[in-house]
């Protein structure tokens, strides 16, 4: 029992002695044995009160603390699902990150299939060729192969170019370059010194295009292979035709110098 609720007690005992001592006289036994009895049942009231009391504020705390309890259950409880869904989060991202760069290298590796693919084609397609004043469309190994066989000429190997123009001939029969292959297959020939060959192809270039640009320059190459092969009769014979037939050309002025040279 606390001291608060023990006062009211103490003060009636107190006061109880106090009249007993004064006017001992007054009461009888039986009367001092009913005050201590109702005494005692204020007493045992008021510490049942207080037991009571004490129960109930131990069960409000005991209750209380089972909620505090269970809130920090739950909250260790919502941590932990927030910690799992920041990993399902990184991890997402991580998945997003990735398939970012694998759309990012497919995209570049069909673009690069698609470049070699139309590289591929591009080089299938005909293609457009303006040579010697005219135009006309070939394939695109054909213009590949006239293209080494000339470069072979520039530098000078005047027999691997032979080879190279002679297997044009006969895999591009009726090629649009035939004409110039001839030309040239003469001019190789020459280089090389073989000069009944480039004869030979001179006179077949002179014969199949007339008209041709370099029809004067290859008649003016067929009379100086005529003077190598010691034929001076048959380069003036050439070089006449070529006077006749083109007189205004370079071809023509050259070939009055080379005509003196003969005599």
């Amino acid at each position: 029992m606390s001291l608060v609720h023990l006062k009211p007690v103490l003060a009636a005992l107190a006061l109880a002695a106090s009249v007993g001592g004064a006017h001992a006289g007054l009461f009888d036994d039986e009367e001092a044995r009913k005050a201590i009895v109702d005494l005692r049942a204020r007493v045992a009231a008021v510490d049942e009160q207080f037991k009571a009391r004490t129960a109930e504020a131990a069960a409000a705390q005991s209750q209380l603390l089972e909620q505090v309890a269970a809130l920090r259950r739950s909250l260790l409880e919502l941590n932990n699902q927030l910690e799992a869904m920041r990993g399902e989060i990184a991890k997402l991202r991580g998945n997003d990150e990735q398939i970012t760069r694998d759309l990012a290298d497919l995209q570049r590796r069909q673009k690069d299939t698609s470049q070699a693919t139309e590289d591929r084609l591009r080089k299938l397609e005909p293609t457009k060729v303006a040579l010697d004043g005219k135009e006309f469309v070939v394939e695109q190994d054909e213009r590949k192969a006239y293209e080494d066989s000339i470069a072979t000429i520039r530098t000078g190997e005047f027999d691997k170019a032979v080879v190279q123009l002679m297997a044009f001939q006969r895999r591009y029969i009726g090629s649009p370059y035939t004409d110039s292959v001839r030309f040239w297959l003469g001019n190789a020939q020459y280089g090389k010194r073989d000069y009944k060959d480039a004869v030979a192809s001179f006179r077949a270039f002179v014969t199949a295009a007339p008209d041709h640009l370099r029809a004067p320059e290859a008649l003016l190459a067929l009379a100086n292979s005529q003077a190598e092969m010691k034929d001076p009769r048959g380069a003036r014979k050439t070089i006449d035709d070529l006077l006749k037939a083109y007189p205004q050309s370079e071809a023509a002025v050259a070939g009055k110098e080379r005509l003196a040279s003969l005599k």
